[in-house]
């Protein structure tokens, strides 16, 4: 699979996800430094936004977005924004983004999210680093919508989305 960083294709590490197929599991880290897996959030619909790094501008737009559109869903739907960032990063991000509905994780320690799901970037001056993915996952864990943006420098599609994940509540 391939993406685009402002027109030039990226190599992406896997073939990603597909709706229909069970969520991977993956372990990351919580801006505490806490350990934190995808099965911590079983039970409740889960948007995955990998973002490259919240401090680009169309990552602080996306997650802020998210964190809007979270907040309007009541708790029905739990928003998690991956990204390589260091937790400390992202929690100096958040507090001076006023986000409070998105939980931020960071996937530096082993790349466990980005290799389960396909979307660490391989061949470009953003290798290492995330695709912008968004992935649906149902209260039982499966899969049920998947959008890799096809090009980084781009935002994704919140409406459908959104419309998605409220199928789900």
């Amino acid at each position: 699979m391939a993406v685009a960083f402002k027109g030039n294709p990226v190599k992406l590490s896997g073939t990603g996800v597909q709706a229909g197929q069970p969520a991977p599991d993956f372990a990351v880290v919580g801006n505490d430094l806490s350990a934190k897996k995808l099965s911590d959030f079983k039970g409740k619909v889960v948007i995955l936004s990998a973002v490259p790094s919240l401090d680009t501008g169309v990552c602080d737009r996306e997650t802020r977005r998210f964190n809007e559109e979270a907040g309007k869903l009541g708790g029905k739907v739990t928003v998690l924004t991956i990204s390589k960032d260091l937790p400390f990063a992202q929690k100096r991000w958040c507090g001076a983004a006023g986000v409070q509905n998105v939980v931020t994780l960071s996937d530096f320690r082993g790349g466990s999210f980005g290799k389960a799901y396909g979307l660490e970037l391989l061949d470009s001056p953003l290798a290492g680093l995330l695709a912008r993915a968004v992935v649906v996952v149902d209260k039982d864990g499966m899969v049920r919508f998947v959008e890799v943006v096809p090009e980084i420098t781009q935002e994704p599609n919140y409406d459908i989305i959104l419309a998605e994940a409220k199928k789900l509540v």
